[in-house]
């Protein structure tokens, strides 16, 4: 029998070789050597470890250190190390990831441990030392019968729970050590190629703190994020309160038929949320006529607003809504990014002096008459047609937008009249006790479900946008997120399983042939994990029925 040839297209010539090489061999006899900042491979656009061995035709390309493919393939890969060294030093201490603080993720620690700064110092020194070992990740697959006695005989309940709905017959698993965990994704070859990390105490646990994409030799400095982690605090209690903290705990739930119950449950806590902070802007009155909600992109910030408009008028307060979108400049005057594409979401697509000299006379009990947007045309409709506004006593200016925390946007306004509000799904169900899921993906998920649905734009469509959003968010919306007087969590526990209906069927339809095929594909992957929960158990008042559809509040 000839041996099998597989044809590799790489870096725009074809190649040769039997099957079963390895990327890290083929490489190898290509290249001469892999350079350093290579930490895995796309094979046909699937994000693969560099010992994946080659059948068939493969289309290959690499993923470094600096991509965004690189990012989260370092970042597992060091989170997978902390855990090993805290395996070693401390097993009788328990790690539970939690949620990203800017370029680091927090864990609370649990069981038997030392004062968290010397605990932080010994885990780093710990790491550092394996580091150096150049220690392999070694990935083996089992099967699912074996992994369950492995975590029975743990104690890894939070994996068990997950594997309880898996129904292949093997799975992946990873180590660098004696830790064993399951593979949800790829590693780098070996801990020397992880030369920065950090270990610090914060709050009730340890923060595990990695470099930015554009330096891998530096840490970038600490910046304690005090009020997103008063709300993870707050989400993270409301989570244990409903017994929901892992997917593992959320199918469970959704194959024992109480899924309903939680349904209520978190959306009573969301109108909770809401209610306190029509409270809180009530007992600032009179003083505060301004309240700005500002959030990034399917952050829910439109229903966030009815529902707070709703509140208000509960207390005696009536809202007045000034639109952002009505300030936009005409869209030959609007700036351009980094790739010469119009800037949307800069403050300079604003025409800040018409808003700022309207705001201020709205400010003082004036009348204005406020431009209107032809987002068709591009251009603001003629001065005729503009509508008249004038806040009456009590009444109170509720502008949302992206640049509502952005100083710039009311700076002729003094501070004690205005009233921040930051509105995003900042939480995320952890896939167990050592994995997390973006933070960022429960809002790609929302806008690939509502542009498909409501804006006819396929979900190719919209992870082609994605990396320039969130480019945009970075620079105009998470600096200011801080300045906020109150954030709100809009991500609800049972959300996941929801979008899953939806997202599911348009994620598939984007083709292998698309440079957005990598990241459907990880997204399939994730909603993978999930017991699919029917739309209709979602209230219509709802925050997540502004993406999915059946709102009361659309309009």
């Amino acid at each position: 029998m000839n041996e099998s040839i597989v044809r590799v297209r790489y870096r725009g010539e074809d190649h040769s070789v039997s099957d079963g090489t390895r990327v890290d061999q083929f490489l190898t006899d290509v290249d001469g050597e892999i350079e350093e900042t290579v930490l895995a491979a796309l094979v046909n656009r699937r994000k693969v470890m560099l010992d994946f061995p080659l059948r068939g035709r493969v289309d290959l390309e690499l993923v470094r250190f600096g991509d965004r493919e690189g990012e989260s393939v370092y970042k597992r890969s060091v989170c997978l190390l902390f855990h090993e060294a805290c395996a070693e030093l401390y097993p009788e201490a328990g790690l539970i990831v939690g949620q990203s603080l800017g370029n680091c993720y927090h864990y609370q620690v649990r069981g038997e441990f030392p004062q968290l700064k010397d605990m932080a110092r010994k885990i780093k020194e710990r790491m550092t030392v394996i580091r150096d070992e150049a220690r392999p990740f070694i990935r083996r697959t089992v099967t699912v019968e074996e992994l369950e006695d492995y975590f029975r005989r743990e104690s890894e309940d939070d994996k068990l729970d997950l594997l309880g709905t898996r129904r292949s017959s093997t799975i992946p698993t990873i180590s660098c050590g004696t830790f064993i965990d399951i593979a949800h994704g790829p590693f780098v070859p070996d801990t020397s190629c992880l030369p920065t990390f950090g270990v610090q105490p914060f709050g009730d646990g340890l923060v595990l703190r990695f470099p930015r994409r554009s330096d891998r030799q530096n840490l970038p400095p600490f910046t304690p994020r005090e009020l997103l982690f008063k709300t993870y605090v707050e989400t993270r209690h409301w989570q244990e309160l409903l017994g929901v903290q892992r997917v593992g705990q959320l199918n469970q739930i959704c194959l024992d038929g109480d899924v309903r119950h939680l349904v209520r449950v978190a959306e009573g806590l969301h109108e909770k949320k809401i209610s306190r902070i029509a409270d809180e802007i009530y007992g600032r009155l009179p003083g505060v006529k301004l309240v700005t909600i500002a959030g990034p992109s399917s952050s829910g910030k439109t229903t966030f607003s009815k529902r707070l408009g709703i509140q208000l008028r509960v207390n005696g307060v009536e809202p007045v809504a000034l639109s952002l979108d009505n300030y936009y400049v005409n869209r030959s005057e609007t700036p351009v990014d980094e790739d010469g594409k119009p800037d949307f979401e800069s403050i300079e697509a604003i025409d800040l002096p018409m808003f700022h000299e309207q705001l201020g006379v709205l400010m003082e009990g004036g009348e204005v008459r406020t431009p209107r947007f032809d987002f068709v045309t591009g251009l603001r409709v003629p001065e005729r047609q503009w509508v008249p506004m004038r806040l009456k006593d009590g009444q109170v200016l509720v502008i949302e937008g992206i640049h509502g925390l952005n100083p710039r946007l009311t700076t002729s306004i003094p501070e004690d009249r205005i009233f921040r509000v930051y509105v995003s799904a900042l939480s995320q169900l952890a896939i167990d006790d050592h994995n997390r899921i973006f933070t960022s993906d429960t809002r790609l998920t929302r806008r690939i479900v509502r542009d498909h649905l409501f804006r006819g734009f396929t979900a190719e469509r919209t992870l082609d946008m994605w990396e320039r959003v969130r480019r945009g968010e970075g620079k105009w919306i998470f600096p200011f997120q801080e300045q906020a007087d109150v954030m709100f969590d809009s991500a609800l526990v049972y959300e996941p399983a929801v979008l899953k209906v939806f997202a599911e069927r348009f994620l598939l339809q984007v083709p292998r042939s698309s440079p957005t095929y990598t990241e459907a594909y990880r997204l399939l992957k994730g909603l993978s994990m999930l017991v699919p929960v029917f739309p209709d158990e979602v209230p219509h008042t709802s925050l997540l029925r502004e993406f999915i559809g059946g709102s009361t509040f659309r309009e």
